[in-house]
């Protein structure tokens, strides 16, 4: 049998709103790729690479994509088991409003792909052969 829908819709909902603060274990990290079993490596501001683990509350309810940011609460060194650096202890789901605190890292800006439309060829007609008659 599968989980109620209040279990989901709380998890969810956790994960719209981003915390006032962080504790100084705490941060922001961008998705690298998901290792499997819940475990997903993850990019810190620091550029460090970390593998983290899912929390509980989140598996089989919560998909996480790849380039997408998450709140790691990482282990301290002494207290590690095994490669497990941390846990994901929220998904960031609004980026929009995560990006409004201050706590958001300078090191992860905003993608634009304004630049990318002069070499476009979306949506234009391939020259024709008249053209090419001169």
């Amino acid at each position: 049998m599968g989980r109620p829908k209040r279990d989901i819709r709380a998890a969810a909902e956790e994960s719209t709103t981003p915390p006032d603060q962080l504790t100084t274990l705490q941060s922001v990290a961008k998705v690298i790729k998901a290792e499997g079993n819940n475990l997903y490596s993850c990019h810190l501001p620091s550029q460090r690479t970390v593998l983290v683990e899912l929390a509980a509350r989140f598996r089989n309810t919560i998909w996480i994509k790849r380039g997408g940011y998450v709140l790691v609460d990482l282990t301290p060194a002494q207290d590690q088991k095994g490669k497990v650096e941390g846990e994901i202890v929220n998904v960031v789901r609004d980026e929009k409003e995560w990006r409004k605190q201050s706590y958001w890292p300078k090191e992860f800006p905003r993608v634009t792909y304004e630049d990318e439309d002069e070499d476009s060829t979306v949506g234009k007609m391939p020259p024709s052969d008249s053209e090419d008659d001169d």
